[in-house]
């Protein structure tokens, strides 16, 4: 088992949302083994609670009588499939002072149904797949190409599970939480999507790609962000002087589930899909880190018209980071960051690359490896 280290705040009750197989039910047990346990993954669990919901709180309300519940929280998992369990966690919240864990996989039907999201008494927390320093000996290969979900990393069957994964999971239960049940028309554009990952989303384009209309193009997207198989990165716009582009980059959540829905070979380092690759693992690296780090710092990308680019703008513009997947980065790596600088005034401009060591450049620009970045950035020196 990976040492995860996500940190769940003692004392208080909270969410706990992440994409199927990325280890919260794992980790739960891990932290909380006497805790009393639902899981409304079990048939008989999820009828006996959805037929009835108040039996939770007879239950609960009798666990507390006889002391069980001494500084142990009651864990609901996949608590979103019985949302009317929920007005009863507000009610032995607010009147047994009973803590509890929620997790889930999707908060969409809890708010598309109006459920009682517990009027921020209960905090939230993502649980990513598996960052950089969860893993003892890491391999950039391993994560490149199996992806980082915690039990396919470094899997021998890899393949096959992930195609479990994509098929059971994602072009099902995902189409499930959609309004349509145009199957093949959400796998095309889950496909078109992977494509397209760390690109600019041009819905109308995609649309005529996917044979469906734009609108529903945009609600696929919504599907894909409120179940966190992925995220916008918006443009960073902030009184430029140059013209820039204004649409916004998807990244997934996963950059195995990527490689498999795109049906790419084997990444090679030297490969174009290798700086591809790359460039979004890092991105899962900084996504998790500004929740785990509790610092929330916003994460967007910065072009203009006439092509230059930065691939992550973090904060505001404190920290411009491009990456390439070059093993020697040469002065035209670093033209979109000398632009970037001209512009706006940062505290460190990075390029990300595989380089042996680093560099300090003109300008203030550092070139920095990949393990040196990562080092960096889970030990506080990147963003603070």
């Amino acid at each position: 088992m990976y040492p995860r280290i996500l940190q769940i705040p003692p004392k208080i009750s909270c969410f706990l949302w992440g994409p199927r197989q990325t280890g919260k039910s794992t980790l739960l047990r891990d932290r909380f083994p006497a805790s009393p346990r639902y899981d409304l993954l079990r048939s008989d669990e999820f009828r006996r609670l959805l037929a009835r919901p108040s039996l939770i709180r007879e239950e609960c309300q009798a666990l507390k009588k006889k002391g069980e519940l001494i500084n142990k929280p009651v864990i609901i998992d996949e608590v979103q499939k019985v949302p009317d369990l929920l007005d009863e966690v507000h009610w032995l919240m607010e009147n047994q002072g009973i803590r509890f864990i929620l997790c889930g996989s999707s908060a969409r039907k809890l708010k598309r149904g109006k459920g009682n999201l517990l009027g921020g008494r209960a905090v939230r927390l993502e649980l990513h797949p598996l960052v950089y320093p969860e893993i003892p000996e890491f391999s950039l290969s391993a994560a490149l190409n199996d992806g980082l979900l915690p039990p396919l990393y470094g899997d021998e069957m890899v393949r096959s599970r992930l195609e479990a994964y994509v098929g059971d999971y994602l072009k099902e239960e995902i189409m499930a939480e959609a309004v349509t049940r145009n199957i093949p028309g959400f796998s095309r554009f889950l496909e078109t999507a992977a494509f397209s990952n760390g690109e600019i989303v041009q819905c109308s384009t995609m649309a005529r790609d996917c044979g469906v209309s734009a609108p529903t193009v945009k609600a696929y997207y919504q599907i894909l962000e409120d179940t966190l198989i992925g995220n916008w990165i918006p443009v960073y716009r902030k009184r430029p002087k140059r013209r820039v582009i204004l649409a916004p980059k998807f990244y997934f959540f996963d950059v195995g589930v990527v490689g498999f829905l795109t049906r790419r070979g084997r990444v090679e380092e030297g490969s174009e899909l290798f700086g591809r690759a790359l460039e979004h693992f890092l991105y899962m690296e900084l996504a998790a880190h500004r929740r785990y780090s509790g610092l929330l710092y916003p994460i967007s990308y910065w072009r203009t018209a006439s092509g230059l680019e930065v691939d992550f703008i973090l904060g505001d513009h404190e920290v411009a980071l491009e990456v390439k997947g070059t093993p020697m980065a040469q002065s035209h790596h670093w033209r979109g960051l000398m632009a970037f600088g001209e512009e706006y005034k940062t505290k460190r401009r990075l390029l990300v690359t595989c380089d042996p060591r680093p560099r300090s450049l003109s300008g203030g620009m550092e070139v920095l490896p990949w393990k040196v970045f990562l080092e960096e950035l889970w030990g506080g020196k990147v963003m603070r």
